[in-house]
């Protein structure tokens, strides 16, 4: 029987329901549960042994990420002697450690269901639930939300191993409402996930052609013709620095100011994200500017750890950068566009490789080396044609990306209302 306190209803509800949430403990729906056994290297093996589900394989979202282009395996006697820590059938399965106190994945709960033997890592649990009392994707759903995640913080102990005990755990106090809806809840929440996979897979397919499509295009397996139906002239192959000219950006790491003038660096070029950066003055920006002066149509591409990712200015930008940015301004008779695109292509990212400073650390290109590298330029009419046509695809996977960012947040809004 579980015990009423102080009841409450949730902010946001199904119209067909009513009457209050009661307060219980999460142990009252566990009839079961099996720890992790301790793993010593020598119980490891390369070969494909028996699997191990490590605490890395524990996500938000109840997703298991089963690594299967290189997954865990121990070897079959550790298996054999350790059979409370071996699962194969369906589980809630929850991840109780972490070497962080702030550890991602401390407390998510996801769903397992298997037809072959697997062994769990220390700091993973799976627990067996009573279904007359709870819906288990009702409790999955609840383990993303804002709440519990708020009870996860407070109940973690340790410093270098971060941990929550079985009995903190399972005394977790929270509310639910009868079995009729957690499985609305459950329902509605897992149609809302299935939402966010199907644009993952829409955003995966349009990468991959997208993919497919500048290796034809940057290979001429592909070509355009002109207004004529004619074949436009033969591609030329030229040296970087003699289509554009290369800076960097400024070796002094300036002072920063609460706001001002934008400063980027290679996070910015990388993530594709321009809104949120540190700040310069504005006398450290003009002074910048009479080196070098960032303009729309002009190209940054970075050049120390991370290598080659360009980027396109389209935009009325007032911003200086950082030394780790080589900054490409095109010449009138090239699409700086398509110049960005070209940089992106695996054979001129092979150029960059082959000049990158790889003993260094971190690893870098010089600019000199940049200007060396080769690229394949046909007319200018044709690179304006695929230009245009890679812009297009780029912004149908921009749409899909922005189209998830919007879901995932309506999601994360739904959690926190229609949970107390």
């Amino acid at each position: 029987m579980i015990e009423v306190k102080d009841a409450v209803i949730p902010e946001l509800r199904f119209p067909e329901f009513e009457g209050e949430w009661v307060e219980t403990k999460l142990g009252d729906f566990i009839i079961d549960h099996r720890g992790g056994a301790s793993f010593k290297p020598k119980d490891f093996v390369s070969y494909s042994g028996c699997e191990v589900i490590p605490k890395k394989a524990i996500s938000r979202g109840g997703r298991l990420l089963l690594d299967e282009h290189s997954p865990t395996y121990c070897n079959p006697t550790f298996f054999s002697n350790n059979p409370r820590s071996v699962i194969d059938e369906s589980y809630l399965i929850t991840t109780l450690r972490d070497l962080v106190p702030s550890g991602p994945n401390i407390g998510y709960l996801v769903q397992f269901k298997s037809n072959k033997s697997y062994i769990l890592a220390q700091g993973v649990y799976a627990l067996k639930l009573d279904m007359n009392k709870v819906v288990r994707e009702f409790l999955i759903h609840y383990s993303n939300s804002f709440n519990y995640r708020k009870v996860m913080r407070t109940i973690m102990v340790g410093s270098t191993q971060v941990h929550i005990r079985n009995q903190d755990y399972f005394n977790i106090r929270f509310h639910s409402p009868k079995i009729q809806e957690q499985q609305k809840i459950a329902t509605f929440l897992t149609a809302v996930d299935k939402r966010i996979q199907m644009l993952q897979q829409k955003k995966e397919k349009l990468e991959r052609y997208k993919k497919g499509v500048m290796q034809k295009l940057f290979s001429q397996e592909i070509r355009f013709k002109d207004e004529k139906g004619e074949d436009y002239p033969d591609w030329e192959e030229k040296k970087l620095g003699e289509v554009t000219n290369i800076y960097d950006g400024t070796h002094q790491t300036p002072k920063y100011v609460e706001s001002g003038i934008p400063f980027y660096s290679v996070e910015h070029i990388s993530a594709n994200q321009f809104s949120s950066t540190k700040y310069i003055s504005e006398k450290v920006f003009e002074k910048e500017n009479q080196r070098v002066r960032l303009e729309s149509g002009d190209i940054l591409m970075t050049r120390i750890g991370s290598i080659g990712v360009a980027k396109y200015i389209d935009w009325d930008v007032r911003a200086s950068f950082y030394v780790s940015l080589a900054l490409l301004k095109q010449r009138a008779d090239f699409d700086g566009k398509f110049l960005s695109y070209a940089i992106h292509n695996s054979r001129f990212q092979r150029e960059l490789w082959k000049r990158t400073i790889h003993v260094a650390f971190p690893q870098k290109i010089n600019l000199g080396e940049i200007g060396k590298c080769r690229i394949s330029l046909p007319s200018l009419p044709e690179q304006k044609r695929i230009a245009a046509f890679l812009s297009s695809l780029y912004k149908k996977i921009d749409q899909v990306t922005q189209q998830i960012e919007h879901t995932r947040q309506w999601k994360k809004g739904l959690l926190q209302k229609m949970f107390v």
